[in-house]
């Protein structure tokens, strides 16, 4: 059964990171995706890529972009496209004879998604960066951490693939929708900075309506508060606990036995947080991770173990729900997120 967005041709320029996620995201609904790699470019995980998960589901070609004979081949290639994406730095594209201008020339309803961490313009466009970078720039890095301590960064997913490959993914997909229903092709400028920043709306939103200190680590969301957080169990390992609304709050506290201790009746008074955190590390403490689950699991108290990157594909839930697949003898997560009328079919790995 062909996935969503069968029919919809898409050429990616080989890169690394976030614009590969897009392409990924795209192909592994139905999108015909067309990676354009350099001859005889070994991948950074393999040669060709074919153990990159990014770079599944593809139909691979190569080209020597810096031939003229290969840059007719993609204005040919363009003719026909939904949409082409990139990862270059601005005036990359352009310097290869294949910019915007050239190719809305040839093609007025293609769809040009241009992913950069700083975007086309202003006056760091032209500079090298990284995802920590980028979600540093935009505030949210400021907010990732306990208080008192540096700032602790998500390894690459607010910037490179939340707000860069999945918010380019958007891009395409919206402006592919809009040629399509009478509209013209245009350029996405998808920038990892914009992206990290409406990533964090909800944070800017409870910033101004004092509802947020502009302080790490003392806020309901950040790890300020005993019933939002991490917490090691007697074995070394970790749990997680959400228990915010006040009935799922008094769960925790009856499973942890201290319904009765009058010092956790007032949840939300601030002031009584950081004593509050100690008293649940030590309890948390005296049972191991499985112990744990075993009294929590199947409760209201928003509670899950934290598992290793091994352990999650094995958990009931995740093996029941089919979250994570296995293709070329590598365990990988599985498209999402699903559609019940076009399913994506199965997980190919490049080169295979």
């Amino acid at each position: 059964m062909p996935g969503v967005l069968d029919g919809v041709t898409v050429i990616e320029l080989a890169g690394i990171g976030p614009a590969p996620f897009c392409g990924m995201m795209l192909a592994d609904h139905g999108a015909r995706v067309i990676r354009v790699e350099r001859p005889g470019h070994a991948g950074r995980f393999g040669g060709g890529g074919n153990r990159d998960i990014l770079n599944r589901n593809r139909e691979r070609i190569e080209l020597d972009l810096k031939n003229p004979e290969a840059i007719a081949q993609i204005k040919d290639l363009a003719k026909s496209a939904d949409a082409l994406i990139e990862g270059y730095r601005p005036g990359v594209l352009e310097r290869l004879g294949i910019g915007p201008d050239v190719l809305l020339a040839i093609n007025p309803k293609l769809v040009i998604g241009r992913m950069t961490g700083w975007g086309q313009e202003g006056p760091m466009a032209p500079l090298a960066g990284h995802d920590i970078n980028y979600i540093a720039l935009s505030g949210a890095l400021h907010s990732y951490g306990r208080k008192g301590e540096k700032p602790t960064f998500a390894t690459n997913a607010v910037g490179d693939f939340g707000g860069g490959g999945m918010m380019l993914a958007f891009g395409i997909v919206a402006a592919v929708l809009h040629a399509r229903s009478g509209g013209v092709g245009q350029v996405v400028d998808c920038a990892m900075v914009d992206g990290a920043a409406i990533l964090s709306a909800m944070t800017f939103t409870f910033l101004a309506n004092g509802q947020w200190q502009d302080e790490r680590g003392v806020n309901l969301l950040d790890s300020g508060a005993h019933f939002y957080d991490t917490y090691e169990t007697k074995d070394g390992k970790w749990i997680s606990l959400g228990s915010i609304e006040p009935q799922f709050y008094a769960l925790l506290l009856e499973k942890t036995g201290l319904a009765a201790d009058p010092d956790f009746a007032q949840q939300m008074d601030q002031s009584r947080w950081g004593d509050l955190k100690d008293r649940m590390t030590e309890v948390i403490r005296t049972k191991t991770r499985d112990q744990w689950c075993a009294i929590m699991d199947g409760t209201d108290i928003c509670f899950a173990p934290v598992l290793s990157l091994r352990e999650a594909p094995q958990h009931p839930h995740m093996a029941m729900r089919g979250t994570f697949v296995e293709d070329a003898g590598i365990v990988q997560p599985a498209p999402a997120p699903r559609f019940s009328a076009t399913p994506a079919g199965p997980v190919k790995m490049a080169g295979r």
